[in-house]
């Protein structure tokens, strides 16, 4: 399986946070599944692709020419594939992979998540999605959701579309299941 995972271009402040990347990069090693992402060397991106390669697992990084710089790409990838924008990266990122996860991060990973998850409730495609909720990162959000499924703006089956945990060992686990059943029967083709 090819696991594709948004996350964070910066480290960001929290030990637990990068522990928990490394622990996703473990995870997606010991289950011989490679990694599909964004192709940066720097924040979590770095650190999950380099955890990866250090263990001997694939990793697929996917970069838009103008971030091809130095500064910001993983050369060491085990392929590289350069594109031309931010939406022809998310395509073939999401073609490439079987299962997406989300890492703690900033604007880009939400756009990408929720890119993601919109597709899926169009029926664009049909990976399973998950949250890596570590230390509560993602709890303000997930209250959100809820707000959208009691105003009658999200129905609760597609809110249910994304699958979350703080464990991300356990949670990559339930995607690759998933993966194997579909996510269709949880699906309702509405906004």
């Amino acid at each position: 399986m090819n696991v594709l995972v948004f996350c964070g271009s910066r480290p960001g402040n929290s030990e637990q946070i990068r522990n928990a990347t490394v622990a996703l990069a473990t995870a997606i090693s010991r289950g011989k599944h490679g990694l599909v992402y964004g192709g940066g060397s720097v924040g979590l991106m770095g650190i999950l692709a380099r955890a990866v390669l250090q263990s001997g697992s694939r990793v697929l990084g996917v970069i838009p020419t103008f971030l091809s710089t130095d500064e910001v790409v993983l050369n060491e990838c085990t392929e590289l594939i350069e594109v031309e924008s931010m939406h022809a990266r998310k395509l073939l990122m999401i073609e490439k992979s079987d299962v997406i996860l989300t890492l703690p991060g900033g604007f880009g990973s939400m756009d990408e998540l929720f890119e993601a998850v919109t597709w899926l409730q169009l029926g664009l495609h049909d990976k399973p999605i998950g949250l890596v909720n570590v230390d509560g990162f993602y709890d303000n959000l997930l209250a959100q959701l809820e707000r959208m499924v009691q105003d009658g703006f999200l129905s609760t089956r597609n809110r249910d579309l994304i699958y979350v945990d703080e464990n991300p060992d356990r949670l990559l686990t339930h995607i690759v299941d998933r993966a194997t059943t579909g996510v269709s029967d949880r699906l309702e083709r509405r906004s």
